[in-house]
């Protein structure tokens, strides 16, 4: 029987940084008047976390984080918790993190390049991203396609794009750190 490798410290404190930064990311973000969504920095460091660590690692600190959340640390979007949280409107978005960033990671490659990591954010991170949150907005809500999509795709494309450049941006430069550091 195989076993798989156990994490290092290194990793595991990489791990734990990533978690601490979504559980601070998800504190900057500001409401939109039509939409129950929040404009988030949680996507950015999402995306950082899929370019600086494996998919299992990635997995895990997602695991993580939502589990927090579930049990009531005040770690999703505006300082929010609960199951509640999870199995309202936009509990989509927060599910289909645990299928998007590990994809992401798996799919970024080995090598430390800005255009992968950024296409697979863009393609794959943010597609599945909104099709959880447009799934849970249109059935919590009882909404129609055209307005689970005004609501929970059309506004944050541009900014998401954003922040996967921006991510993918720090994740290259993090990665070189990384690898001089041995």
């Amino acid at each position: 029987m195989e076993q798989t490798a156990a994490f290092t410290t290194r990793d595991m404190t990489k791990m734990a940084i990533c978690v601490a930064l979504l559980c601070v990311a998800a504190y900057i973000s500001f409401p939109l008047p039509f939409t129950v969504a929040m404009i988030t920095a949680l996507t950015i460091v999402m995306n950082l976390a899929a370019f600086i660590l494996t998919p299992r690692q990635t997995f895990v600190v997602i695991f993580v984080y939502v589990l927090l959340g579930t049990a009531g640390v005040p770690v999703f979007t505006g300082g929010s918790a609960g199951l509640g949280k999870l199995f309202g409107p936009t509990g989509g978005f927060i599910f289909s993190y645990l299928l998007a960033y590990p994809l992401v990671s798996w799919l970024k490659g080995q090598n430390n390049s800005f255009g992968r990591y950024l296409l697979a954010a863009v393609c794959i991170g943010m597609p599945i991203t909104y099709i959880g949150g447009l799934i849970s907005m249109a059935l919590i809500l009882k909404l129609d396609l055209w307005s689970a999509l005004v609501m929970s795709v059309f506004p944050f494309i541009p900014g998401d794009i954003f922040k996967a450049a921006a991510a993918a941006f720090l994740g290259v430069k993090l990665n070189k750190v990384f690898e001089r550091l041995g």
